[in-house]
């Protein structure tokens, strides 16, 4: 998810991954592999005494021309009232990053603890603020390639095509989970997955137009610091890095001056890589909250300690035990890693503002947000695309406030597009800020205002 990585082509070509393709598929081979999903009985290292206290199933759901792509999942049903509470299908972003950092570092109901070492099997614990408590969420490996998911052909896929994936794997998985096809439903994601969102949300209302069945109840979509199109957002960046105080007048006009010639001097390449060392804040949330935590975010205003979480969560998840616990298939796909760099991805796709257009006109809602110090996708640049979509403001900036404190500034257009920017959070904004995020969800899921 580093804003490096944004606009990064992706490809698998090399002789070494292509031949670590054959294996896989002739070791996958022998597996039977029909869409399927299993619930997770017990997890290695979770600290809660008993059974799980929610209810989480994993699986694989093979999409595209004869399910050559196998999609992975994690579903943890709503500790509210699983059959009514919406439905969210989230992506994370990258492209390639796990969906499972999404349920284990922002928004899930687990949070890995700190480790002490990295010989004994990290520990998880509950997190106070999941989101899971008033929606059932689908943590989806997409695209192919991420996390456990994987291909029996080594076949390169657009972002289009992905779209269409996560379309299709929506309507294979209610049509095993019928109970839940009058649920409301919604895409989220962030990071990068501002381009992917609106794609597959776009894909999966063709689908309904087009009468596919089972029908797809959908109502809306949720972004989290989402990429949108390719504007240079750097001049954001900066402006933002200025507002916050970290850096100068002197090195902010610098950058004005590197911006206009697109940093073709050898010397403002030079000056962006020492500035980028300042880009990532020791952003301290509300201490109080973050003290609740037993897991990783008690430690959440330090961001050393959240550069961890990757090699915490594969330390745990890379484990026989664990992949057996949840289903994973030995052989298919590459190790797991929380974010791939080598995927059969091509981004063909470089502006999403047409497709929150489209799903403007057909009257889903969504809902942006967009922590203050984020550097990397600034909220300076969310508030400006969100306004270039040129829909009339119903509800114009005002604060909004949890515990009796401002936590942050919102502004409702009508197109049904909630913008909520959070005051002192970062690029994933509920590891940073979970009790402010986790309220913002709850008003908006529950359709009240923030």
């Amino acid at each position: 998810m580093l804003f490096a990585n944004l606009w990064r082509r992706r490809s698998c070509s090399s002789l070494p991954l292509l031949l670590g393709t054959v294996v896989v598929l002739w070791f996958c081979s022998s597996h039977h592999v029909e869409a399927t999903g299993s619930k997770v009985e017990y997890l290695p290292g979770f600290r809660h005494e008993g059974p799980l206290p929610f209810e989480l199933e994993t699986g694989y759901i093979g999409v595209g021309e004869s399910k050559d792509v196998q999609l992975f999942y994690y579903f943890v049903k709503s500790e509210s009232n699983p059959n009514i509470d919406p439905i969210v299908l989230w992506i994370s972003g990258g492209p390639g990053c796990s969906s499972f950092v999404g349920m284990t570092e922002e928004l899930g109901p687990l949070l890995f603890d700190v480790s002490k070492n990295n010989r004994n099997l990290p520990t998880l614990s509950l997190n106070p603020y999941s989101w899971t408590k008033v929606a059932s969420f689908i943590f989806l490996e997409l695209p192919v390639g991420t996390g456990f998911s994987y291909a029996k052909s080594s076949k390169n896929y657009t972002d289009v095509e992905i779209s269409y994936h996560g379309a299709e794997f929506i309507r294979k998985w209610f049509e095993d989970h019928f109970q839940f096809q009058s649920n409301s439903f919604y895409v989220g994601g962030d990071s990068y997955s501002g381009i992917t969102v609106p794609m597959v949300a776009q894909a999966i209302s063709y689908g309904i137009d087009a009468r596919f069945k089972p029908h797809v109840n959908l109502k809306g979509y949720i972004i989290g610091n989402g990429n949108t199109f390719a504007l240079d957002i750097r001049d954001y960046t900066y402006r933002t890095a200025r507002g916050l105080g970290r850096i100068s007048e002197e090195e902010y006009t610098k950058m004005e001056d590197c911006i206009k010639i697109k940093f073709s001097d050898p010397n403002c390449r030079k000056e962006m890589t020492v500035l980028s060392l300042f880009y990532w804040p020791n952003v301290i949330g509300e201490e109080n909250d973050a003290k609740r935590f037993c897991g990783f975010n008690v430690h959440a205003f330090d961001r050393g300690l959240i550069f961890l979480a990757g090699q915490i969560a594969s330390l745990w998840i890379n484990n026989d035990i664990v992949q057996e616990a949840l289903h994973v298939r030995k052989g298919c796909g590459e190790k797991w890693v929380k974010c791939r760099t080598r995927l059969p991805y091509e981004l063909t796709v470089n502006d999403s503002r047409p497709y929150h257009a489209n799903l403007s006109t057909k009257g889903y809602r969504s809902l942006i947000y967009s922590g203050s110090a984020d550097v990397y996708i600034s909220s300076l640049y969310t508030e400006f695309w969100t306004k270039s979509l040129n829909y009339s403001i119903i509800d114009d900036w005002r604060p909004w406030i949890v515990n009796h404190r401002v936590v942050g500034y919102t502004r409702t257009f009508s197109n049904n597009m909630t913008y909520a920017k959070i005051l002192g959070s970062d690029h994933i904004a509920p590891t940073i800020t979970p009790a402010e995020c986790f309220k913002m969800f709850k008003r908006w899921i529950s359709y009240e205002p923030l």
